[in-house]
């Protein structure tokens, strides 16, 4: 009981991993890629007995001639031929029943991935305080943008040229006369 308990663990592990970073996959077959990142998570890769040229080697060995994928039941050979590499004391039974261990009930981690950087820099560039010229003019004192106002130069429909000194004053000259 305990040994298919085992190997739900290592099928499952073996599914999440190969739907891990594509969206068409269908968990039944597993890329280059994601063998290489099941390893490397699931530390088959020690970067003394197994590297990862190692991984890769093992992956073309297992899979089709013309495939780029391998299947669950080439997945298990690919670990069969990785075991006695990886645990090199152990016999073969002993080895393969550790490299499943190291496997079992592992998801792919997302290690590395970028995170939103919250710098002094940002800060300071979004600081709407700072801001000179016309780019002052598109927010209020509280920092909040004005909207269309902020952005487009309002147009008087007065009849006189902008800045001009004696705006309003036509009239009052007509009138005079």
């Amino acid at each position: 009981m305990a040994e298919s308990a085992d190997m739900e663990q290592l099928l499952t592990s073996f599914k999440k991993f190969a739907i891990h970073g594509d969206t068409k996959a269908t968990g039944k077959e597993m890329n280059g890629k994601n063998w290489a990142k099941l390893c490397k998570d699931c530390k088959v890769i020690d970067g003394k007995n197994v590297t990862g040229t190692d991984v890769d080697i093992v992956f073309s060995k297992v899979k089709a001639k013309t495939s780029r994928v391998i299947t669950y039941e080439e997945f298990q050979k690919a670990l069969e031929e990785l075991a006695p590499k990886r645990f090199k004391g152990q016999s073969k039974e002993e080895a393969l029943k550790s490299i499943h261990q190291l496997i079992e009930g592992k998801e792919p981690t997302n290690v590395g991935v970028t995170k939103v950087a919250k710098t002094g820099a940002l800060d300071r560039l979004t600081d709407t305080t700072k801001y000179t010229g016309s780019h002052k003019e598109r927010f209020d004192d509280s920092g909040k943008g004005k909207g269309k106002a902020g952005r487009e130069e309002l147009v008087e429909n007065t009849g006189y040229v902008g800045a001009y000194k004696n705006a309003g004053t036509y009239e009052e000259k007509t009138k005079a006369k």
